[in-house]
């Protein structure tokens, strides 16, 4: 039993998923304070609140910029966020007089949620890829197998009859809509965060919204009035991973049931037992399963963290650091064992014979 299974030296090779997690390490995460840093000061230069030498100044700075980590490390014990030290350690590099204007109107939530944003938008494009080969994936296999009969399972006993297209279908069509799901988020709920102290944007006065626009555009993010306190859209996002997850988690509880009974599906490979040479177990169909209970119990969480006090929390805030990363992480890896179970299906349902023709 480990704290964290995702990035494992040994159980990330079945839970872990890389390319998800890059986007969630502390390289990534300056690298997007970063981003953030340079495009305010770049749109606040173009809005003339700050002269474009300090922009410049900031942006030459940023390129060489590493922080010391073991010092935001101690920051953060202090201050519950490591904005704060970020942003003196970018001063002193970026040095007098433009260390001044460098995070210029901007609080530290600005930072890490707009920063939480453009780390989301790849980790989100790679979710809708695995997305698009697992529905191709499983259209081939309805193409190949479609046409071979099941019997249908109703509360767990012989039903009818039914095609194997019938039950790819039940499998499919939930992530097709979760991947119409992700694309409207991806669409509308990436969006910039910049509200100041308090969500008032006072210090900009007449320049909060053009500043607030040129920023969410150098960013490539969609521009949004301040949401400090309204999480609803990371809710969304946190319901659309549990119905990723929780739909792989019904394929995957019914190529187990299948394997079980044995007759109906044939699969390819298989988890060794350390003591039963003959077994091949379902481990991707399990992990599946894992996963999307996993993801549907964080998800109770992500609606806890819906209750900001007033105008900023420190506590709903922390709450979803610890969660919305790993829901993440489950659900791309449960995206990439989906697309390796249904690439292992062999055989699903039984052959209808060909009609016998008479003449």
């Amino acid at each position: 039993m480990t704290i964290g299974v995702f990035d494992h030296p040994v159980l990330g090779g079945l839970l872990g998923d890389d390319e998800i997690t890059a986007h969630f390490a502390i390289s990534s995460e300056i690298a997007a304070m970063l981003r953030f840093e340079v495009s305010l000061a770049r749109a606040e230069a173009r809005a003339g609140v700050i002269p474009a030498g300090a922009a410049e100044r900031i942006a030459g700075a940023a390129t060489s910029f590493a922080p010391d980590i073991g010092k935001l490390r101690g920051a953060v014990a202090i201050d519950g966020i490591m904005v704060p030290e970020f942003i003196r350690q970018l001063r002193e590099k970026v040095g007098e007089p433009a260390a001044q204007r460098v995070h210029f109107g901007a609080t530290s939530q600005d930072v890490i949620d707009t920063g939480l944003m453009l780390r989301l938008k790849p980790a989100l494009a790679l979710l809708d890829s695995r997305l698009g080969s697992l529905g191709k994936a499983m259209a081939a296999l309805g193409g190949r197998d479609g046409a071979n009969s099941l019997t249908a399972m109703t509360r767990m006993q012989p039903a009818i009859t039914i095609s194997a297209g019938d039950r790819i279908t039940a499998w499919l069509s939930p992530l097709e809509r979760s991947r119409d799901r992700l694309a409207g988020f991806r669409q509308n709920g990436l969006v910039v965060q910049f509200g100041g102290a308090a969500g008032t944007l006072d210090s900009l006065g007449a320049a909060s919204l053009p500043v607030r626009v040129a920023l969410a555009a150098e960013l490539g993010l969609a521009d949004a009035p301040p949401w400090h306190s309204q999480r609803d859209r990371l809710a969304d996002l946190a319901s659309i991973l549990s119905l990723i997850t929780g739909s792989l988690g019904k394929f995957g509880q019914d190529v187990a049931l299948m394997a079980q009974a044995g007759a109906e599906i044939e699969l390819k490979g298989g988890g060794r037992s350390s003591t039963m040479a003959h077994k091949r177990n379902p481990v991707a169909a399990e992990i599946l399963v894992t996963l999307a209970r996993f993801n549907a119990t964080l998800l109770g969480g992500m609606h806890n963290a819906l209750v900001h006090e007033q105008e900023r929390s420190g506590s709903a805030w922390a709450l979803e650091w610890m969660l919305l990363p790993q829901m993440l992480c489950a659900t791309g890896a449960a995206l990439r064992l989906g697309l390796e179970l249904t690439d292992a299906i062999a055989r699903l349902g039984a052959v209808m014979p060909a009609p016998s023709q008479q003449t």
